[in-house]
């Protein structure tokens, strides 16, 4: 007996439909649509994983170079420094973390009388800009330091003022698709994590060295592991089995709590975020640096800084929000002379990439841009 001859034709089509394409498959009338259970991802879960280990956005084998490298919020760090430079004949701007020149590239190109101090502590991302960056000559200054030494590299550049600075924080792309770094925990490396490959601190050593306790301070507070205790331990107990990243990946693993280890990502996520930035001290260096920047700005002058974890963006936050406050006691009626504060936010809070920019390129996800203007000298 044919369809046509038992069913209706709407009748007919959605059968057919159902047959070619089970994924298209509807409720006849009346039925009981089951529900369909997911797992919950939530938008915070899925930053928190990505900033603590850019793992997860890096394909397997890819490497990145000047070419394929894409800026994060490029556009947006452009708009606000542009007042900053259209308003002085010759504008200094400093690039403190320079990477592979995204952002140095598109600035010299836009503006052909700016001047760039770049600064980068990895002589082989900066290897990689200088052949990108090649044509704009001396227009652009390379040097080879950590931008804690920010106000050093200004007196070796024979600079007194800038007109902006942009600090784009965090494991640089190449630093992350490069497997013998270090930084991943899904790929079997040495425990290298360090940011300046001529710097002895390696990530091993500090499993193989450090004491219990200071290796708990580290996992805590730079890594906010609340099983610091129990992850310490282990590391104590394997001393001389832990070779590589796969091998410190596994071990967190064990000493975790089954439950815990459900949700939230990979385990070893915080391990490695805490070993990262004991390794490369970078929460220090962001509480000198920054406020190195705020004191060289000329009036009118910009800084922009993206952070990519919570740790380095409350530090940014907590120096904005001194800069921009009133020498004034409260409660007094009027602004007392020489008061008055120096510095104005230029956002509300911190800005997220748009979707459209994670869309094209995933790092972008976990970024958090804050922006400052000098006010007064």
């Amino acid at each position: 007996m044919s369809l046509r001859r038992c069913y209706p034709d709407s009748f007919k089509n959605l059968l057919v439909v159902a047959i070619a394409d089970p994924t298209k498959r509807r409720p006849f009338p009346g039925a009981v649509t089951p529900k369909i259970r997911r797992p919950a991802v939530t938008r915070a879960n899925k930053r928190n994983e990505m900033q603590m280990n850019g793992s997860e956005v890096v394909e397997k084998g890819e490497e990145m170079t000047a070419a394929t490298h894409i800026p994060v919020a490029l556009e947006r760090c452009i708009e606000i420094l542009s007042p900053a430079i259209n308003t002085s004949a010759k504008p200094v701007i400093v690039d403190a973390t320079l990477g592979l020149g995204g952002h140095s590239y598109e600035l010299l190109n836009r503006f052909p009388n700016l001047q760039i101090i770049a600064i980068d502590r990895d002589q082989e991302a900066l290897k990689v800009a200088k052949n990108k960056l090649k044509n704009f000559g001396s227009r652009i200054s390379f040097n080879h330091a950590i931008y804690s030494e920010f106000s050093e590299i200004l007196q070796k550049n024979k600079v007194d003022k800038i007109d902006g600075a942009l600090f784009d924080l965090g494991v640089s792309s190449m630093q992350l698709d490069q497997d013998e770094r270090g930084f991943s925990y899904s790929r079997k490396a040495p425990l290298d994590m360090r940011m300046d490959q001529s710097q002895k601190l390696t990530a091993q050593y500090i499993i193989e060295n450090y004491e219990k306790g200071a290796l708990i301070r580290v996992l805590k507070e730079y890594g906010e592991e609340k099983f610091a205790n129990k992850i310490a331990g282990k590391i104590i107990e394997n001393r001389g089995k832990i070779f590589s990243t796969l091998d410190l990946a596994q071990l967190v693993k064990a000493a975790i709590p089954a439950p815990a280890r459900r949700t939230g990502g990979n385990p070893a996520k915080r391990t490695f975020q805490a070993l990262r930035i004991e390794v490369n001290g970078e929460l220090r260096a962001i509480e000198v640096a920054v406020p190195a920047a705020l004191e060289a700005l000329n009036v009118g002058g910009r800084l922009v800084v993206m952070s990519y974890q919570s740790l380095e963006d409350k530090i940014i936050k907590r120096t904005f929000e001194t800069a921009t406050k009133s020498a004034t006691p409260l409660g007094l009626p009027i602004e007392l002379p020489g008061s008055k504060a120096k510095f104005k936010l230029l956002t509300r809070g911190s800005e997220a990439s748009t979707a459209t920019e994670i869309e094209t390129n995933s790092r972008a996800q976990s970024m958090r841009l804050r922006a400052i203007e000098r006010l007064v000298a």
